[in-house]
């Protein structure tokens, strides 16, 4: 697979450039764009062959989830079996931004998607870039940190290319990601989990969710 590089500004997102990628996503191949938190890997979470192409491209294991880009709560709606009130806190006070939230997974959303567990990983990003091809393309994205699975985050598009070439179709440079990753955090459980370490401290989390 012969990987295509094309710039573009993120700050004003050229419109060809945002449907060159969403045409590659909608073929199903799989696309690295610069987001609010490092760049990733988008691809059609509906598409099993896409899902089937993000796995191979970063060589990850087939029991890790996938997680998604959402364009708002409405989405993330249509996503999860339920949503509960640590939710709808959470997504208020740090959507759109760098926290990815873990939700119980409908019965629309591939099972291979969460790693055969049923459960999904979502967030909104701040990113023009991200927010564009969703409403493109009218539909959420798998949003995977771009890089070899082991291997360090990419933060230009030059590093993505240089670590992805020929594992992905394209890969959108917007220069560098400057900010730090997504915090993840479990909220299935009946006591909320810090997954991963982020943008967001672990302290803010608790002060939201802290009861009144």
């Amino acid at each position: 697979m012969a990987t295509d590089l094309v710039e573009i500004n993120p700050d004003d997102p050229q419109p060809e450039v945002l449907e060159r990628a969403a045409a590659a996503v909608r073929r199903g191949n799989v696309v690295a764009v610069p987001t609010d938190a490092l760049y990733a890997l988008v691809a059609d979470p509906f598409s099993l062959g896409a899902v089937a192409g993000v796995f191979r491209a970063k060589g990850r294991e087939a029991h890790r989830s996938l997680p998604l880009l959402v364009g708002d709560l409405m989405m993330a709606e249509e996503l999860a079996s339920e949503l509960n009130n640590r939710f709808f806190l959470l997504a208020r006070r740090f959507w759109p931004g760098p926290l990815t939230i873990i939700v119980p997974a409908s019965a629309r959303v591939p099972l291979k998607l969460t790693g055969n567990t049923g459960r999904l990983a979502l967030r909104q990003s701040r990113s023009k870039i991200a927010n564009h091809l969703i409403n493109l393309l009218n539909q959420p994205l798998i949003s995977t940190s771009a890089n070899i699975s082991g291997r360090p985050t990419c933060r230009s598009g030059i590093e993505v290319f240089g670590m992805m070439d020929g594992r992905v179709d394209l890969v959108v440079d917007g220069g560098m990601c400057a900010g730090a990753g997504a915090t993840t955090i479990d909220i299935t459980e009946p006591y909320w989990k810090l997954i991963r370490a982020g943008a967001i401290e672990e302290k803010e989390i608790a002060e939201c969710l802290r009861p009144s």
